[in-house]
Order: structure tokens, then sequence, then C-alpha cells
């Protein structure tokens, strides 16, 4: 249930307004972190893809959400972390196959490219979808360098 996860969310301006849309959809989670930015004025996404990347990572928080105009930048910056499986969704399966085969604990929306009512669906569904195990938690293990 999403109301027991500690979420961490990030996003540069491009990503600015779906962040906001989205704290305010995930108001039941246990605990949400706002790692900015905090206006629509141009950032530079490392800035805020670090710091939810590192609270995932050091698991202060149980999942990452990641907000840029492609989804591109903020997932390279996020993956370049011990641990963290970013994973770029633009579609309800995709979010879904990223926790259930990739363990993913990061998910990455491009704003410029999905509706505001796909992001709340797929966000959901990352947050409630968990990892299948077997074969693919073989193939998990060695992701990390």
């Amino acid at each position: 249930m999403i109301t027991d996860l500690k979420i961490a969310i990030g996003a540069d301006h491009a990503g600015f307004t779906y962040k906001e849309e989205l704290i305010k959809y995930l108001n039941e989670c246990k605990e949400l972190k706002d790692f900015g930015t905090y206006s629509p004025a141009s950032v530079d996404y490392p800035d805020f893809a670090h710091p939810v990347a590192a609270a995932v990572e050091t698991k202060a928080y149980d999942f990452g959400i990641l907000i840029c105009g492609s989804g591109n930048g903020v997932a390279i910056t996020a993956n370049k972390h011990q641990g963290i499986r970013a994973s770029i969704c633009w579609d309800v399966e995709l979010a879904k196959l990223a926790r259930l085969h990739n363990n993913a604990n990061i998910i990455c929306l491009p704003e410029r490219f999905i509706s505001l009512e796909m992001a709340k669906e797929m966000v959901e569904i990352f947050l409630t979808t968990s990892f299948e195990g077997g074969r693919h938690a073989t193939r998990v293990s060695k992701i990390s360098c």
C-alpha cells in the first residue's frame, strides 16, 4: 500500500508541474520528501536527481520519482548511483514491468510526452507492484558494477 511507503521526489524545470501535481496525488504516503526544484525557472536536472537517488540508495526512502522533459537526463543521472535502478516509463505496462522484472526503485517520467493522468496511473502501478524475483533476481543481481 502507498500509505506505508516513504517516497523521494524531484524534478527539473521541465518536470516541475507534474511534480507538484504528483505530490498532491500522493498525499497519503507515510512520508513524501520533495527534493525540488521549487519553481519552473530553468535549472540543471542533476541537482535534483542526485539527492533523490542518494535518498533511495541509502534506503532512507523506499522509492523515488524523478521527472524532467524526456525522462532521460534524470534516469542517466540516477543510474550512476550503486543500487539504483531508475527506469524511464511512458506507459503503464512499462511501469509494471520495471518493478516486476527489473526491481526498479526510481521511476523517471517524461513530462513533455505523457499526460498527467498517465503519470499518476504509472506512479500508482509502480509503487504497488512487487518484484517478481525468480529468474529476474539473478539478472538484477548482475547489474551493479
